[in-house]
């Protein structure tokens, strides 16, 4: 009922309002194009074109149906490509997760960009999470890969690592801070929590969610993510850790001030994860993109300012 001719002469005879300009585009004869559509039209069982003396107009039936034959027609002219694709032991579809600490817009948009100029029938997604929610996704969703696990060792024996390196932290504030006043020397911690620490929520729903850095006592504001912690901390709002790499332009232009705390928060180590038995092309040349240093990876590290060599991920 809908070959690959008929879905073509009925989205040609859609997009030009007329079976005579979609005969001479198809090199068809009118009467050829206009039996092929009446033919179908009994087929289903319902009309699909409305027709004028001048033109001929789709019903909700015929948007419905062009919509559907778009897709289809897309599917049919890929699908010898797609097919020899799978076959090569690419995947259909990958989801890649990243942690918060670890994304940005521009390496996400240039990786997926490649990534679809490579494997062109392949679907993606990307998600970001916070803290354990990255193992989370990766343990308990849909997730093949993530960029940015907390920890060195692998949680499950059927999941391969690769270290990326370490996040170093300073405990900074504003210099109009109250805090940025008090005397050189340790701020303990009955001085801080007098101020309310600026925390990202840890997104795990099945893993017990860590707090990245709070005193008994203490108010706690939760903001969405890395921007916006910032951005609290330069206006004075609160305070608390930021990474290394990402407040040390504010550090230098005098924005932010470094004090010393007596629990500092230790280096956070971060791996590239993925699930290697159920793996396939897809995800073996994003590993090897790290591996090899290449640059659209390193886009993702740039808070990373202790690098781990010779990973193997094994």
């Amino acid at each position: 009922m809908l070959d690959q001719e008929t879905i073509r002469t009925f989205i040609m005879v859609a997009e030009t309002g007329s079976f005579s300009r979609a005969a001479g585009t198809l090199h068809k004869t009118p009467a050829a194009i206009s039996y092929r559509i009446k033919t179908l039209e009994e087929q289903v069982g319902t009309q699909l074109f409305l027709r004028t003396t001048r033109s001929v107009s789709l019903t909700l039936a015929g948007s419905h149906l062009l919509e559907h034959c778009r897709s289809w027609l897309n599917w049919l002219d890929g699908m010898p490509d797609e097919l020899q694709q799978i076959n090569a032991g690419v995947e259909r579809q990958v989801n890649i997760v990243i942690n918060n600490l670890l994304y940005h817009p521009h390496s996400a948009a240039s990786l997926l960009t490649w990534l679809h100029q490579r494997f062109p029938f392949t679907r993606f997604q990307i998600s970001r999470q916070v803290y354990m929610g990255v193992w989370d996704s990766l343990l308990y969703d849909d997730f093949q890969m993530a960029i940015g696990v907390t920890g060195s060792e692998s949680l499950s024996n059927s999941i391969s690592l690769l270290p990326l390196g370490e996040v170093s932290w300073r405990f900074v504030i504003a210099p109009g801070h109250p805090l940025a006043s008090h005397p050189p020397g340790v701020l303990s911690d009955e001085q801080l929590r007098r101020y309310p620490a600026i925390n990202i929520d840890d997104t795990s729903r099945n893993l017990t969610r860590r707090v990245a850095w709070l005193l008994n006592g203490q108010k706690e504001i939760k903001v969405p993510d890395m921007g916006t912690k910032l951005a609290c901390h330069l206006s004075g709002l609160g305070v608390g850790f930021l990474p290394e790499r990402l407040c040390r332009p504010y550090i230098d232009s005098g924005e932010l001030v470094v004090r010393d705390v007596v629990n500092a928060r230790q280096p956070s180590p971060l791996s590239i994860a993925w699930k290697a038995d159920s793996s396939g092309k897809v995800v073996s040349e994003i590993v090897a993109l790290f591996k090899q240093q290449e640059t659209l990876a390193t886009g993702f590290l740039s808070t990373i300012d202790r690098p781990f060599n010779g990973g193997t991920g094994e």
